[in-house]
């Protein structure tokens, strides 16, 4: 056996205080193996060379006074990058090995396959340079790693490529934006055994939302086969998110995010013509398919906090899965260096208006909006083209390609993830970046005239032409308490991360038709009578859309589920308000499959909405499936903070029955702590309020039906906008009548209509009302929580 050198040493003899010895990346390997390995984190075996033995191999080749030149040459002009990055790339892989140097690889490569129980063992070779994976600097991807080696030829040739890799022309200019000497940054190679992820899957994991810096949320990227693909941004991976607080309840599924990625293609081993690793296509079986199973993303999720919990921060990993035992592990992990140091105290809010027609989706980097014009390069050897201050649009990046991002405004890309390359480097360069977008290099044209928006959620959009838009800085500091609680409205899962910082007590309205519209799509009745659907093109896009589901009722159930999970998991454990679905027969009818179920009425506003559709024959099946939604939520992800609510409940006797429904589906009031609300949107509601509060565990006053029905105005007519007034002493008379009498048999009363939010000082009346709770949307609530405070006083 080989006992640890100056030149070689191995994992399980290492720790993060070693990174002088063998660099960031190899010295959290060694800590992961010695303190987490009894704590269910898996490490591949390995060893690492020495930052001695690479300052060992520079002397015995003479190589320093070359390096030194060639860096001295650049620096004053003489060579350009590209020139002294080779001459000094090819001098070290042209260098001879020290035969003592020589002698400890191979030994420990030998000791490290008859470990595996197998001869020249398949490794994975990563460069660790000794300033690297620190918190001020990443140097994320500044350096090679090569797949699938095997063979002592291989690895002393990959380890030369490795020193080599220390002097590519990304990492010279890194290091001479962070002032690291050249000569003073040594190198150290990790030769890890190969986790068969080639015939498994693999990816990146972080422990922190790498958009909005949410801390309670582990987000995995996945893809088939090894994993340089989802780091490269050669694929659109599958995405997962997790709810960390719950990971400890072994009973709990708190996965609040599961996207299917295309992931087109995937790196396999190659023996042939000397190469480690190729691309290939994928099948259709795998694109359609999630690369890990629930229980799969809970274990890795919950690797992710137990590393997090042992470095104190959060972190950056990357993982494996065996395609032959099915076992996953952590191959490398790392501080997250952007959300982890950003400024917790201000938040940034943009509005955009008068935008262009949607030219392209994809996922959102950055939370910013840049207007400018495109700068199409498909090829690195075309980044000498690149305009100043242009929207890079790409096929993919990869650390190349820094230098131009460095002096692009936005970044589009083709493929790729949250965890991909263009994502990472647009967050360290303060970027805003649309990754995967599927086709951005055929859509957009050179010198084309765009809006790049990255703050309207998880999804960015391309915007023709530039658009009008605005930023604001909201400070977080010094928000004043107040006896009235301030709660959130929200209805877009994907934005709800942006204002977890908001010091809210809550989201008084969630609404669950927003979810349906925007992440479903489908009528759930189209669903649960899917043979029998007469619109055979919109039966194939659901076909499509609900690929994996036996019973296709299901697709609503989880979809559902997890877009509310989203917003539950910013508040909790504040209570949310989720309002079951309020769509009109019209709006409705416009969901796939919609058209075949909806009565066609003449005044939907007043028509078959709300607690009238729960218990009727036409959708009772349907909401029978949003409150099987609402149970998953609370009772198998853990959300137990979420409060219903009934919309737009016109009678007792309606009440009763919407009850009655909601218990047959395992959702009955006070059983398991559930709480439900009513809206107060209807002068009945407001005439029998204590009979409802009989009922109901509080009422929530919507405003704009409140006002409608009390004026005998439609909300939605420009003829009559003058005579609509949430002001109005009817409407104001209403508000008083229900807080008090709602207060004198103990019910709650909360408002979550829309005009606080659009005149903050409305709130001043609610207040003066005895209203508990005042909702409004995120942009205003700083806003409103200075009314309040004047108006108590």
């Amino acid at each position: 056996m080989l006992s640890s050198n100056q030149n070689v040493i191995f994992f399980e003899q290492l720790a993060r205080g070693d990174v002088a010895k063998v660099g960031g990346k190899n010295s959290s390997l060694g800590e992961m193996v010695q303190q987490l390995g009894g704590k269910g984190v898996s490490v591949p075996g390995g060893f690492a060379t020495t930052s001695d033995a690479f300052r060992a191999y520079l002397a015995a080749n003479d190589l320093n006074s070359f390096i030194r030149d060639q860096v001295e040459r650049f620096d004053d002009g003489r060579l350009t990058l590209k020139q002294a990055g080779e001459a000094i790339r090819e001098a070290i892989f042209a260098g001879d090995w020290p035969d003592d140097i020589r002698t400890d690889i191979l030994t420990a490569y030998k000791e490290l396959s008859e470990r595996a129980g197998t001869e020249n063992l398949s490794v994975a070779v990563r460069s660790s340079a000794t300033a690297e994976d620190l918190p001020e600097a990443s140097f994320a991807g500044q350096q090679e790693t090569y797949l699938n080696v095997h063979g002592e030829t291989a690895l002393l040739e990959s380890c030369r490529r490795c020193y080599a890799s220390l002097f590519t022309d990304r990492a010279i200019t890194y290091r001479r934006h962070h002032g690291f000497d050249h000569l003073e940054v040594a190198l150290s190679i990790g030769v890890q055994q190969m986790v068969r992820a080639d015939i498994g899957g693999s990816g990146v994991m972080f422990s922190i939302d790498t958009e909005s810096g949410f801390d309670k949320a582990v987000l995995i990227n996945a893809a088939w086969g090894l994993g340089e693909n989802v780091v490269q941004g050669a694929v659109n991976p599958d995405e997962y998110e997790v709810y960390k607080p719950f990971l400890t309840n072994e009973k709990l599924k708190p996965i609040i995010e599961k996207t299917r990625g295309s992931k087109d293609i995937k790196m396999v081993y190659a023996r042939e013509d000397g190469a480690m690793t190729r691309n290939v296509p994928t099948s259709k079986a795998e694109r359609a398919a999630f690369v890990l199973d629930d229980d799969e993303i809970i274990e890795l999720a919950r690797m992710a906090v137990t590393i997090e919990d042992h470095y104190g921060q959060p972190m950056d990993m990357e993982w494996a899965k065996d395609g032959g035992t099915g076992k996953l592990y952590i191959v490398q992990a790392r501080p997250e260096t952007v959300q982890s140091r950003a400024n917790a105290g201000t938040l940034k809010s943009y509005t955009i208006e008068n935008k262009g027609r949607t030219l392209l989706t994809g996922l959102s980097v950055g939370g910013a909006v840049v207007a400018a014009p495109v700068c199409l390069i498909e090829h690195a050897r075309d980044i000498d083209k690149f305009i100043d201050g242009a929207i890079l649009v790409t096929s993919t990046t990869d650390p190349d390609w820094v230098p131009i991002m460095k002096r692009a405004s936005a970044i589009v890309t083709d493929h790729g993830g949250r965890t991909s390359h263009a994502a990472i480097v647009s967050r360290e360069l303060g970027l805003p970046a649309i990754v995967g977008t599927g086709d951005a290099t055929h859509v957009l044209h050179d010198h084309q005239e765009v809006t790049v928006s990255c703050a309207e959620g998880d999804h960015g959009f391309v915007y023709e032409g530039f658009a009008d838009y605005s930023s604001e800085e909201i400070s977080l500091t010094d928000v004043p308490e107040t006896k009235t609680k301030i709660m959130l409205n929200m209805a877009s899962p994907s934005a709800a991360f942006r204002w977890w910082r908001l010091p809210a007590e809550g989201v008084g309205l969630a609404r669950m038709e927003f979810v349906v519209n925007n992440v479903i799509k489908v009528h759930p009745m189209a669903l649960i009578h899917f043979d029998t659907l007469r619109d055979e093109a919109a039966k194939a896009e659901i076909a499509e859309m609900t690929r994996g589901y036996d019973d296709k009722a299901d697709f609503f159930v989880d979809e559902l589920a997890r877009g509310l999970s989203r917003i539950a998991a910013v508040a909790y454990p504040h209570r949310v308000i989720v309002r079951m679905s309020d769509f009109k027969t019209n709006e409705y009818a416009e969901l796939l499959g919609g058209r075949d179920f909806e009565p066609k009425e003449e005044n939907p506003m007043i028509g078959w909405r709300g607690a009238s559709r729960y218990y009727a024959d036409g959708y009772r099946p349907g909401f029978e499936l949003e409150c099987k939604a609402i149970r998953k939520l609370r009772e198998e992800m853990g959300f137990d903070n979420v409060i219903v609510m009934i919309p737009f409940c016109r009678t007792l006797t309606e009440a009763d029955k919407v009850l009655e429904v909601m218990e047959g589906a395992g959702l009955k009031r006070g059983e398991n702590g559930l709480e439900i609300y009513v809206m107060c949107e209807i002068p009945a509601n407001v005439i029998l309020a204590e009979q409802f509060a009989e009922r109901f565990d509080g009422f929530s006053i919507g405003s704009n039906d409140l006002t409608q029905l009390t004026l005998g105005v439609d909300r939605d007519s420009g003829e009559l906008a003058d005579v609509f007034d949430e002001r109005d002493p009817a409407v104001l008379w209403m508000i008083r009548s229900i807080v008090e009498r709602a207060h004198k048999v103990g019910a709650k009363v909360g408002f979550c209509g829309q005009a606080p939010s659009n005149s903050p000082s409305y709130a001043k009346l609610l207040v003066e009302a005895g209203i508990d709770t005042i909702s409004v949307t995120p942009d205003s609530f700083l806003d409103v929580k200075g009314h309040v405070k004047e108006a108590e006083g």
